[in-house]
């Protein structure tokens, strides 16, 4: 049984408001998504199972990064070496922190050197909402997206002028600044966001006494236009600050200095009435500088990321029912490292085609994708999705998805430590099936199960062992098989929003016979918001079960329950003070072994904001 049952129930006291409240007919409203299909469509209509995180839900919950968005969400296990700003992984559904796709705007943004992006560095103040993608979705994204897919969209106008200002400050010296400017008109539209954010922390490692800051400087700024028929938009994300930490081994204090930008200039036209085209250029940057100089090669250590894309997407209505879509992606990346003395700086060009039919006929949607991807050194790869969902009633919905996905090897597989240029892609297929029902208008239910298996899992291999006559290499010699089931509820009351989200899966390695680490095979997810007028109170519970702590030990790092409590007023029309104390009951928990977690934290804000 989840701990955090009675907490949870514990909690719901201090609200000290009635619960006994009568359903009303608040309808539900299905979201509008990009990320599943690549082309505009509620939830209701995706085959795919989608979570999204509106700005109503960001403001509310007032998490300080985008993992801690993420981990309120079942089948999203987020490990983190210690606080703000340390090393955070995601995983989806029980797959690896490499197999998530993570974009800005629909521009990738994982690293070319380890697979993954700097989750921890993304700021929810520049967010207009997280669409988040659960399954394979390589065939309309590329590598990476086995797991599924996180989009990040950022704030825009809506129609005229808007400004917003905030100042938040809490413990641990936490300070948070920001401040944003949006117009949209007929033809023009542009804005900028500013966003700082800094924390003293506290101290990473278990057992030290040396607290670990946190800088974080964010800024979002884009500027369009509406010129004969041409849709043009230039945009440019960035985020860039410094990260303490410790040494795991020696206990020195260290930093490194981090920056990750995304830029884009995107046009969209209307070349008839039946066909929408759409040109995407765009740059990201993903750079690490260790500040101080590594003993062993006497110079400072780095990690950086260059790359350029163009994607050129094309939608056809070919009739009522039926949307083709096809385009083309052309990748140009540079990595760049220096580690310990060893280092690499390596191009690779990735190119890919691909073609999806979405087709509707009464009750019954059929959507066939396939992706052909030539990578520079990991060769040709081709993946297909298939999904069919039936309406069985005007209420429920079943619906069944296969598909096969993959990641090419990243740079530190191909050139670092053990570093094999013949590696090939890591692939995997999964089965899903769904069914979802709406109870009324205000009250549905989704079960969702799903299998998934990996092959060609890349591995340190080293037989002779670490002081062996001959080194180890990076092979591809392991595979994994995940299964699963997860459920979302939820329950709209007059004032009351409630959500429940759990999961139940096992993910296991089928070569060594191990549960895959830092995945939890149970979890559970829990929102309860109240309005009343101006005021808003909403708990948040998250509970885990016990997982796996790594590869390379045998430590299980135990379940545990967190529970967070926000409130926010608003004082006349263009003020709102909001509060929040995260871990609520100051529960210690290990997310990896020894580091430290957060404690309780209190933060308190005000904003002012005008227009829209």
């Amino acid at each position: 049984m989840y701990p955090s049952i009675r907490p949870m129930a514990a909690a719901l006291l201090l609200l000290n408001v009635p619960i006994t409240v009568q359903a009303a007919d608040i309808t539900l409203v299905a979201p509008v998504i990009v990320t599943a299909t690549r082309t505009a469509q509620t939830i209701d209509e995706t085959l795919a199972s989608v979570v999204v995180i509106d700005r109503a839900t960001i403001e509310q919950t007032q998490a300080l990064d985008t993992a801690d968005l993420l981990r309120l969400h079942a089948g999203l296990d987020v490990a983190r070496n210690g606080g703000p700003g340390q090393t955070t992984s995601v995983f989806i559904r029980g797959a690896e922190s490499n197999h998530t796709l993570i974009m800005i705007d629909g521009v990738k943004i994982n690293s070319g050197t380890i697979g993954a992006a700097a989750v921890q560095n993304i700021s929810p103040d520049l967010i207009e909402r997280i669409e988040i993608v659960k399954g394979p979705r390589s065939t309309l994204y590329g590598s990476e997206a086995i797991g599924g897919v996180i989009n990040i969209i950022t704030r825009r106008a809506v129609n005229g002028t808007a400004f917003n200002a905030s100042l938040g400050a809490g413990n641990q010296r936490t300070r948070k600044i920001k401040a944003g400017l949006h117009h949209a008109g007929t033809t023009l539209r542009g804005g900028v966001e500013a966003q700082r954010n800094i924390s003293d922390g506290f101290p990473a490692l278990r057992g030290s006494t040396l607290n670990r800051g946190y800088e974080n400087n964010s800024i979002n700024a884009y500027l369009g236009a509406k010129l004969s028929g041409v849709d043009i938009e230039a945009s440019h994300w960035q985020t860039q600050g410094t990260s303490e930490y410790q040494d795991g081994y020696t206990l020195d204090p260290l930093a490194q200095d981090f920056t990750n930008r995304a830029s884009a200039l995107t046009l969209k036209a209307n070349p008839s009435a039946a066909w929408a085209t759409q040109a995407k250029l765009s740059q990201i940057a993903d750079i690490i500088d260790q500040n101080q100089i590594n003993p062993l090669s006497g110079a400072n250590d780095f990690a950086h990321t260059k790359r350029n894309v163009f994607d050129w997407q094309n939608d056809v209505q070919i009739s009522s029912g039926q949307l083709l879509t096809a385009g083309l992606t052309l990748s140009r990346e540079n990595t760049e490292s220096l580690s310990y003395g060893a280092g690499f700086d390596k191009n690779t060009d990735v190119n890919s085609l691909y073609v999806q039919d979405d087709l509707t006929l009464g009750a019954h949607q059929l959507l066939v994708a396939v992706r052909g991807t030539d990578h520079e050194t990991a060769g040709f790869h081709t993946t297909w999705n298939m999904g069919y969902g039936y309406q069985a009633t005007p209420d429920t919905r079943l619906i069944a998805n296969v598909g096969t996905a993959f990641r090419s090897p990243d740079a530190f597989d191909r050139f670092g430590y053990g570093g094999n240029p013949n590696l090939k892609p890591e692939t995997s297929r999964t089965l899903e099936l769904g069914i979802r029902h709406s109870i009324r208008a205000n009250h549905s239910i989704a079960i969702t199960a799903f299998h998934n298996r990996m092959q060609d899992l890349i591995s340190y291999n080293d037989p002779d062992g670490f002081f062996g006559p001959i080194p180890g290499a990076n092979e591809n010699i392991e595979s994994a098989t995940i299964r699963g089931i997860e459920t979302s509820y939820r329950l709209a009351l007059a004032q009351w929003r409630f959500q429940l989200e759990g999961v139940l899966q096992n993910a296991k390695n089928r070569t060594t016979g191990a549960q895959l680490a830092r995945r939890a095979s149970r979890s559970l997810t829990a929102s309860t918001v109240y309005h009343v007028g101006r005021h808003q109170i909403g708990l948040d519970l998250l509970a885990s079960g016990p997982r796996k702590d790594s590869d390379f030990s045998s430590d299980i790092n135990n379940g545990y329950s967190l529970l967070n409590l926000t409130a926010q007023t608003r004082l006349g029309q263009h003020w709102t003070v909001r509060g929040k104390i995260e871990n609520l009951l100051n529960k210690e928990y290990t997310l990896v072994t020894g580091y430290n977690t957060q404690g309780r934290l209190v933060l308190i804000s005000i904003e002012y904001s005008l227009g829209q």
